[in-house]
């Protein structure tokens, strides 16, 4: 076996990483200039017509704007908090779009609001008075920039606990664990409470590994609880914002103190209550910080400021700093649990921070470069997620295929299988659903929890958990858009929605209704959720159940569950060609959503050519 060496396979991350931003970088621009305002819609890059709300400063001093999404609200936009993003005048009468001049940064977004926030406060008046005004993504240069940044200094750490940490985790010696007595944790099952066990034994890294509905937050909130007897705080990181929101509030419920820095996507009261911003703007010190920073504001807005003024400005700069300096402290001293995304982890609040204990969660849908940012602030690592689930979204196939969608999740899992924890009892899916996924994907290791073996809407006599509904020779072919370079099956989409029909029927309107029997509609491609949903929203039969329904692509629904999961795969050719669907993960996600009935939509002529397919298709029709 050849030996690893980490300091190249951190360079090759590198290179790989270098491909994704040149490649990601050159899309962007070419959908810019190429792409018109429409169709840059239809795909959720742009708002466009947007309506401009109020302005105001935040607690962080930030100039921010609110927008409304004044346009199609149907589609999924691809909007998130920390993205950067660029406003534009467009007359639909006209091919020339006009960019406003200043990049703002998403401060928040929901559906069809987003508060921005502008650099220096630069901008506003130029946005508020602008006709005709849209906003579109703008190329992420800030992310990649940490991302190299990371990478670097771990490959030229020559000394301290983050060359160890390096080394051990590339290397062929086995990563160390103290000599602890197992701890009882009630509530638990066997292999969490393992799990938990090796959490407070790994004294380097340490992998918990969650398949679908194995309880994986619940194990790894236990497994912070229990650090926190040993720790005065640590940090929790995940790769998106809504991934440590979710993570953010389980922790609060088991009763620990949260500080989240960056704001949550989905805000509501409780969430709120522990971001960063809401803290320091709740901060009784911060009435008076909030008038130095209007006494500075009005200052720098005199003509012809002498030296008189100056030194005003410079003094209530110095009071400013030192007010800040004082509420950042205690908001941190009062704290056990520092959240974040991985990105996030660089923010300057965090500055010069180090924590005994990094836990990663989700760690399988991180980039490798992502980590160690956040790697670089602790003395050992907890991951915890599912790498036969969805994994990091790459755009440039080529670094796709030489590693980069390799996480570092994965190569622990490779390395070093003895630091590896699996979760083997789940509570989500009636076995029947539940069979393929646990012998193609993990092994056949997975059980039922005997509460969910059997359960089910309808008696099995009447109706089967599991089903396969084949659309070959039904004239359901697949289309591609121009528009949103995608792919739709109009004719499978019709069936899908009947097949809903039926269900609810078979069970009835009024059980339905009392028993919240809820049904997600899952599609890999966007063209066919919006397609499902606008066939959803106008069909009179659905009024009474739309609250219940939920259409979404796979990475929508990733964490979630329902009752019922049908699944509309699209393709249908006569060459078998069945692009992403390749990405077996999603598919395991797709099918694991479901609690009591899954229903799969799909042509098996094109579909049961890859051998997974197939093998699916003959395990249900059997």
């Amino acid at each position: 076996m050849p030996a690893r060496n980490a300091i190249q396979e951190l360079r090759r991350q590198s290179m790989l990483l270098r491909m994704e931003y040149e490649a990601e970088k050159e899309s962007f621009l070419k959908q810019t200039q190429e792409l018109g305002v429409p169709r840059k819609v239809k795909r959720g890059m742009c708002w466009y017509p947007v309506h401009v709300g109020q302005s105001y400063y935040n607690s962080l001093n930030q100039q921010v704007v609110e927008i409304h999404r004044t346009g199609d609200r149907d589609v999924e936009h691809s909007f998130e908090y920390g993205k950067p993003v660029m406003f534009f005048t467009w007359n639909p009468s006209e091919t020339k779009v006009k960019f406003l001049q200043h990049v703002a940064t998403v401060s928040y977004v929901d559906d069809d609001r987003m508060v921005v926030a502008l650099p220096q406060g630069r901008g506003a008046m130029e946005i508020i008075s602008a006709e005709n005004l849209g906003v579109q993504l703008y190329f992420d240069e800030t992310s990649y920039r940490i991302m190299f940044e990371s990478l670097n200094k771990v490959i030229n750490a020559d000394k301290g606990r983050l060359k160890e940490l390096r080394e051990l985790i590339y290397g062929y010696a086995p990563l160390s664990k103290l000599n602890l007595n197992p701890i009882h944790v009630p509530g638990l099952n066997p292999t969490q409470e393992h799990a938990v066990n090796e959490v407070l034994r790994a004294k380097d890294v340490m992998v918990v590994h969650g398949p679908p509905g194995t309880g994986k937050t619940t194990t790894l909130v236990e497994a912070i609880y229990e650090t926190l007897r040993r720790e005065c705080q640590v940090l929790v990181c995940a790769q998106s914002n809504m991934a440590v929101d979710w993570i953010s509030e389980k922790l609060v419920d088991s009763g620990l103190s949260v500080l989240r820095v960056g704001n949550p996507t989905r805000v509501n009261d409780k969430m709120l209550s522990f971001t960063y911003e809401h803290l320091f703007s709740d901060h009784p010190d911060y009435p008076q910080l909030w008038n130095i920073r209007k006494a500075i504001r009005d200052l720098q807005k005199q003509k012809g400021k002498g030296e008189s003024t100056r030194q005003k400005i410079s003094s209530l700069k110095d009071r400013e700093t030192e007010l800040e300096l004082r509420i950042r402290e205690q908001l941190f001293a009062q704290s056990r649990v520092i959240a974040c995304t991985l990105t996030g982890s660089a923010n300057k609040v965090l500055s010069g921070m180090k924590f005994s204990t990094l836990f990663i969660d989700e760690a399988a849908q991180a980039l490798e470069a992502a980590c160690w940012i956040a790697i670089r602030k602790a003395d050992r690592v907890i991951l915890a997620g599912d790498h036969q689930q969805l994994p990091p979204t790459i755009k440039c196939y080529e670094a796709a295929r030489q590693g980069l969608d390799h996480t570092l999740m994965e190569k622990i899992v490779s390395y070093h299988p003895e630091n590896v924890s699996l979760l083997q009892v789940q509570y989500r899916m009636n076995e029947a659903i539940m069979r393929f996924s646990s012998d193609y994907f993990y092994e056949g290791k997975l059980q039922c929890s005997p509460e969910v073996r059997n359960r089910v809407v309808l008696d099995p006599e009447i109706d089967s958990p599991v089903v396969w509904v084949n659309t070959e020779g039904l004239d359901c072919n697949e289309e591609f858009i121009q528009e949103s370079f995608g792919r739709i099956n109009k004719p499978e989409a019709d069936l899908s929605i009947l097949q809903i029909k039926n269900f609810f029927q078979l069970v009835g309107h009024g059980r339905v209704l009392e028993d919240h029997v809820d049904v997600g509609i899952i599609s890999p491609y966007k063209a066919q959720v919006q397609y499902l949903r606008q066939r959803i929203k106008s069909d009179p039969f659905f009024k009474p159940f739309r609250h219940l329904i939920s259409v979404n692509t796979v990475d929508g629904f990733q964490g979630q569950e329902r009752d019922v999961i049908l699944i509309s795969l699209v393709r249908a050719n006569e060459n078998g060609e069945i692009g992403f669907l390749r990405d077996l993960r999603r598919m395991n996600v797709a099918m694991t959503r479901a609690r009591m009935k899954l229903i799969i939509m799909g042509d098996a002529s094109t579909l049961t050519r890859h051998p997974f397919y197939r093998k699916l298709y003959e395990s249900i029709v059997r």
